[in-house]
């Protein structure tokens, strides 16, 4: 199985790099992309144990992206982690997300949730993490004011509600050139999770798609029929392949490893088209 969306504790997700790995092998994913959102943190534990487990790992990024006020994730697939703007971009999110995260728990408390900003750095395993929403959360969770990080979302961290503050973003269509500026192979995440919030265009995408973007992420856990049909549709007519992925964050979400996988020949393709010099790792 191949399972290209995953997250570990370098950003949102609940197992640490090494212990993705294992729980791919052990679910029996043969290839597994470690794709955190906007770092590269976790890059060298996973390859570590990708090596000592047997399993082949696709070094990635899910980078935040936004167009016309829709927030959007971009998946880059072995680019170069020294690009230039490449990094400054993920360095300028990663800082916005933790102004971020400070202002949105400053308003819960002033309206009386019982939570404070040291309790959410507290869910943050290891240093240099991208913090989000989830540790949020997970500190509501730990505090009891909600069961689990769906009751969190629904109640207070959506962008319905009065705690939410977006967040710095990158226009897609210069992120998608800026990935593959790095050598990387851009790939559109969940593109049509209405579930999940506002989704853009077929025109967007079709933009996109000019600039270089190589495929869409059809097969995912918030995808229902129609938005898998469409996807696929779409993809077709632009020239793109498609990708199936589990978008697996631990205990953070109900998303299981290998739910949904990838055709050998797209990851063929996402090799063949990369220009980093940073590898599939084979073990």
């Amino acid at each position: 199985m191949i399972d290209l969306h995953t997250h570990s504790t370098a950003s949102d997700g609940t197992d640490a790099p090494g212990e993705l790995v294992a729980a791919a092998k052990a679910a029996g994913v043969g290839t597994l992309a470690i794709t955190d959102h906007d770092s590269t943190q976790g890059w060298d534990a996973a390859a570590e144990a990708a090596t000592a487990c047997g399993v082949d790992l696709v070094r990635g990024i899910e980078v935040s992206c936004r167009h016309g006020g829709v927030s959007i994730h971009l998946l880059a697939y072995l680019p170069d982690p020294e690009s230039p703007t490449l990094v400054a971009e993920l360095a300028h999110a990663r800082a916005s997300r933790e102004a971020r995260l400070a202002r949105m728990v400053a308003l819960m408390e002033a309206d009386g949730v019982p939570i404070t900003y040291a309790e959410v750095l507290a869910q943050v395993q290891r240093p240099g993490t991208t913090v989000g929403r989830p540790h949020i959360a997970d500190a509501l969770v730990a505090s009891g004011v909600v069961p689990h990080r769906d009751e969190a979302f629904a109640s207070y961290l959506h962008s319905g509600t009065p705690y939410y503050v977006a967040h710095y973003a990158c226009e897609v269509v210069a992120a998608v050139r800026f990935v593959r500026e790095a050598g990387g192979v851009a790939v559109m995440a969940h593109p049509f999770a209405a579930a999940r919030g506002r989704v853009v265009g077929d025109d967007v995408i079709e933009a996109m798609a000019d600039a270089g973007l190589a495929g869409l992420e059809a097969f995912h856990h918030d995808h229902d029929a129609e938005q898998t049909r469409h996807a696929v549709d779409l993809a077709r007519s632009l020239g793109l392949f498609v990708t199936g992925s589990s978008d697996y964050h631990g205990t953070g979400k109900v998303n299981v490893l290998g739910e949904h996988v990838t055709d050998p020949d797209v990851l063929a393709a996402i090799e063949e088209q990369a220009r980093s010099g940073v590898a599939v790792l084979r073990s």
